[in-house]
């Protein structure tokens, strides 16, 4: 599996059949569909790559932990709600209702403030470089614009990744 992370900007409709899918399974289905819908040139899809791992550590507590680090930025990766539970994905949830905080959050991070958490994160990260430093940045930069343009739209975010 490829391990790439991917936001998606989903409608309250969405969230409703999410919360219905009664199973993993059931959850996962929903958000194939949601996939297949592919709201990238509406701006409603945000893609990570595999920088989402890093910018994670970088807006958080430098673990890789669901809840570690404090909102709002813990949210903007997997701090958000944990809505499917196996261990070959990665899903969660972040609420409209909690969007415009982390939007305003993510438009004050800047290349150093990623810079200066990058450069601290525990050995367990991995081998450091000047270039995945500026990868994890050059991934991370749309996402401020993206959580704005969800939290305007009403909509919900959700967090993807396989394992």
């Amino acid at each position: 599996m490829s391990c790439r992370g991917v936001h998606f900007a989903i409608t309250t409709d969405d969230l409703i059949q999410l919360r219905c899918g009664g199973s993993d399974d059931g959850v996962l289905a929903v958000v194939q569909a949601i996939e297949e819908r592919w709201e990238k040139d509406a701006g409603f899809v945000c893609e990570t790559d595999k920088a989402w791992d890093a910018i994670h550590r970088c807006l958080t507590d430098g673990t890789l932990k669901f809840r570690g680090g404090s909102e709002p930025l813990r949210l903007c990766i997997l701090g958000g709600e944990k809505i499917y539970h196996g261990d070959d994905y990665i899903i969660s949830l972040v609420r409209h209702d909690q969007l415009r905080l982390l939007a305003d959050a993510l438009a004050s991070v800047t290349p150093q403030f990623i810079g200066e958490h990058y450069w601290t994160m525990p050995d367990e990260y991995g081998q450091k470089s000047n270039e995945d430093c500026q990868y994890t940045w050059d991934w991370f930069s749309d996402l401020p614009a993206f959580f704005d343009r969800a939290e305007k739209a009403g909509r919900h975010v959700i967090f993807t990744a396989d394992q």
